[in-house]
Parts: C-alpha cells; sequence; structure tokens
C-alpha cells in the first residue's frame, strides 16, 4: 500500500528581529507560524513541524533543521523555491529533502552549534543593529578564551539555564531534569571589531548560551576573573552569574545528524 505521506527535512534560514520567535503562536507572528502557513499553502494539506531547536524571540538562524510529514504528490524539488518565494526574504529555506521516516529534526540530531556575534567598536554599526551586540568598551578576548576550558566537556550548566517550566520544556535533546550538557567546542576569536564566540554541543537548555556570553563578555571587560567560570559551574547558582547577553547576537548556525539520518 502507497504511504499518503513522506518525511521531509527542511533546512531554514531567518532574520529573528521580526519574530516572537520559532514554536507557534497564535497571537503573534513566529517562524513556525509562517513557514507553516506558506506549505499548507502549497500542499493544501495541514503540518505538524518539528525544529531542532526551538530559538527565542529575536534569535536567528543559519541551519535551522525541521522536519515534516507532507503529502507523497508533494514535489520536493521544487519546494524550497516555493516556499522562499511567500516567506522570503525573512525567511529562506535552503534545502528540502525527502529523508527516512525514523528522522526527527529534534530527537536524531546529535549536536547544535550556535555563534555569538559582539561588535566592539567605540561607535554602532547600522548595518549590524540587528545581528551583533555593540559593546563599546574595549574586550580583551585572551581571558575569555581561557575562561572557555571550564565549559568543555560534560558540565552542570545550571548556572547558566533558565529552568523550565514542567509543561513547558526548553531543552534541546535532554530531560528537563538535569542541566548537563556535553559542550564539545567552545571559542572566542576576534575579526577587527567583531569578537565571536561559537559553541557546540549535544543539546542546550534554554538561555544557555547568552547566559554564557553574557558572564564572558564581563570577563573580557574585566569585570570578573577567568576563574569565575569554574567557580559558576561547580557553584550552579544562576545568581551569581552576568546579566544574559541579548537575542539578536545569537544564530543557530547548524546541526549535525548521524550519516545514515541524512
Amino acid at each position: 500500500m502507497t504511504r499518503t505521506v513522506r518525511n521531509a527535512r527542511l533546512v531554514v534560514a531567518y532574520d529573528g528581529s521580526t519574530f516572537h520567535g520559532f514554536a507557534p503562536n497564535r497571537d503573534v507572528p513566529t517562524v513556525a507560524g509562517a513557514l507553516a502557513e506558506a506549505l499548507e499553502k502549497i500542499t493544501q494539506s495541514q503540518v505538524r513541524l518539528v525544529p531542532a531547536g526551538r530559538t527565542d524571540a529575536g534569535v536567528h538562524a543559519r541551519g535551522q533543521v525541521v522536519s515534516v510529514e507532507l503529502p507523497s504528490r508533494t514535489k520536493i524539488e521544487s519546494l524550497a523555491k516555493k516556499l522562499n518565494a511567500l516567506c522570503g526574504p525573512q525567511i529562506a529555506v535552503r534545502e528540502a529533502a525527502w529523508v527516512p521516516e525514523s528522522f526527527h529534526a529534534r530527537f536524531s540530531a546529535i549536536w547544535r552549534h550556535y555563534r555569538y556575534t559582539v561588535l566592539n567598536s567605540a561607535s554602532p554599526d547600522p548595518f549590524l543593529a540587528s545581528t551583533a551586540w555593540h559593546v563599546h568598551a574595549p574586550i580583551d578576548v585572551r581571558p575569555m578564551q581561557l575562561a572557555s576550558d571550564a565549559i568543555m566537556g560534560e558540565r552542570d550548566f545550571s548556572a547558566f539555564c533558565r529552568k523550565p517550566d514542567a509543561d513547558d520544556e526548553r531543552a534541546e535533546g535532554a530531560t528537563p531534569a538535569s542541566m548537563k550538557r556535553y559542550v564539545m567546542q567552545a571559542s572566542w576569536k576576534r575579526d577587527g571589531d567583531l569578537v565571536t564566540f561559537e559553541v557546540r554541543a549535544n543539546a542546550f537548555c534554554h538561555q544557555m548560551v547568552r547566559s554564557l556570553v553574557g558572564t564572558f563578555v564581563d570577563i573580557g571587560l574585566g569585570k570578573r576573573p577567568p576563574s569565575d567560570m569554574m567557580a559558576l559551574i561547580r557553584s550552579g547558582r544562576r545568581q551569581d552569574a552576568s546579566q544574559i547577553a541579548p537575542p539578536h547576537g545569537l544564530c543557530l548556525w547548524e546541526v549535525g545528524y548521524p550519516a545514515q539520518s541524512e
């Protein structure tokens, strides 16, 4: 018997500036809402989107991955072009392909990679205003990179995570009872006035990257010593961490899957 639906994988980029996050919400514009509306218009059927990560309001993505069941008659080779005509330029579908039924954008993922961008200059840049956090005081990247060693490996990130409500699980690929995550890459670098943080982990809890960045930047500004990062990891005291960085500097850059899931 021929299946009437097939599992599809979309790789999506979006400017989160005008959206109230990814997750659907009838009262405000969201990425999922706009994408689902376009898909339903094209396929003439209801859809349910499953993202690799539910980004917050104002957060961007370059490589968000979405799984969705679509009618098997859907012409997948032209789907991205049709979606971009309806959703662009704020949302762009970079890839669309059929995948095995077992593929799940969230639970099949083995890592997520985020990039946070800081504009470290005396004056702001209008062309980076929506994608980089402007910090005018000079930042020293060296102690920030030194402090990055403290978050590598499996750590309890309770000091950097907002604990989810019981009915609002925000963790990506991890149980709500644990704030332990495995970080496999964490690095800071400067390129002119741009200071970027690259971080890759098996999963991230809510506001984890932005909270880490806020503390790292305070270290780079000389407001805290690099040793504070390990002290915070050990204490788990959320109130002792710095203020979280603003959302618009954050971008979900890429999501990794086992080769057999592609």
